[in-house]
């Protein structure tokens, strides 16, 4: 069953432009400029009932602005959108209590009061039961560990204490759709684990459909079988994340731990040398010549250990990002009635 259901979804913004000068502000006053932008450009995807998405591109792609179109706070130009069986721009009561907008660099909490405060808060917006607070507040403490956070004024808490608190304020009402944007931003290693962990569980455990962003991709890795990716407004990618390692790479990189020290200009005629730290070096090599290389390093080097595996889903999505950019430069170059050198 699709949860999420996208259809030829595009977003349009109307930018005043306004002119230099002394008079730029009469100017723009009395003969106004506008130009548009497109955030979103006619993209279609679903999300099943469980089923946990990361949603990517680089920054400017139009991420954002779906994740706030799809929980209504933004009202699409065009498409037909469907949330649980809701419009999300008509932002119904029951709509609004079924689905979370989580925000990396936004918070709901109150600075200068306790987060307890803003839990019993959420607790009147969502019309929450006693009985269901206790319950579900007990359950997010249990995974979280914000017992003692929330008693104090959030103002005192670190970054990763505030995420905790703001993951509990944002759960409360138990929503079956979560839309995470850049959860762990700004975190510390053990905290972005921490959060990880939590979102893994708690989407398993409650069946909580997730699309998530984030320029992290130990995130994407950990939490996502699936990934949609969007770059300029459109989608260029959508499966598994194992197909799009298989998609894109045409190397691997070999890991050669050795007994004794060796000049990493040595290694290089292997392959490229990606890093070198003491004895463990990195080659990148075609796919290709992989038998052949791991055989001639085993045969010429002081090897303890090697393997083998693919390179950085990092290298993998850039080099979708830089051919979707080429395919639409290559589209302007061959529009009708122009010149193609």
């Amino acid at each position: 069953m699709d949860c999420i259901s996208v259809k030829n979804l595009s977003k349009t913004y109307l930018i005043k432009e306004r002119s230099e000068g002394p008079l730029g502000w009469l100017t723009s006053l009395v003969s106004p400029k506008s130009s548009e932008k497109t955030a979103v450009d006619d993209i279609s995807f679903t999300v099943k009932q469980g089923e946990v998405v990361g949603f990517l591109g680089p920054n400017g792609a139009g991420k954002t602005t779906t994740l706030k179109i799809l929980s209504g706070l933004l009202y699409p130009t065009a498409g037909q959108i469907s949330v649980l069986g809701y419009k999300p721009q008509l932002r119904s009561k029951e709509f609004l209590k079924s689905i979370s907008l989580i925000m990396g660099q936004r918070q709901q909490l109150i600075w200068d009061l306790p987060a307890m405060e803003t839990f019993r808060l959420n607790q009147k917006i969502f019309e929450i039961s006693d009985e269901q607070f206790k319950q579900t507040y007990g359950y997010l403490d249990e995974l979280l560990k914000v017992s003692k956070l929330a008693k104090a004024p959030v103002r005192t808490l670190s970054l990763g204490e505030k995420m905790k608190c703001e993951l509990v304020a944002s759960l409360l009402h138990d929503p079956k759709v979560l839309f995470l944007d850049e959860p762990t931003i700004g975190l510390d290693v053990g905290v972005q684990k921490i959060v990880r962990s939590f979102i893994r569980d708690y989407g398993r455990e409650r069946n909580v459909s997730v699309l998530l962003t984030s320029h992290y991709m130990q995130d994407i890795e950990a939490l996502c079988e699936r990934v949609v990716v969007v770059s300029d407004g459109k989608i260029s990618f959508d499966d598994t994340l194992e197909s799009l390692r298989k998609r894109m790479s045409d190397h691997r990189i070999i890991t050669v731990e050795l007994s004794e020290s060796v000049m990493a200009s040595a290694l290089g005629r292997y392959g490229l040398v990606r890093s070198a730290d003491g004895f463990v070096h990195e080659l990148l090599v075609p796919a290709a010549e992989v038998v052949c290389v791991c055989s001639q390093v085993l045969a010429e080097q002081p090897v303890i250990d090697i393997s083998i595996g693919d390179p950085p889903i990092e290298e993998a999505l850039l080099k979708l990002f830089m051919a979707s950019q080429a395919d639409a430069g290559q589209k302007v170059k061959g529009a009708p009635g122009e010149c193609v050198a």
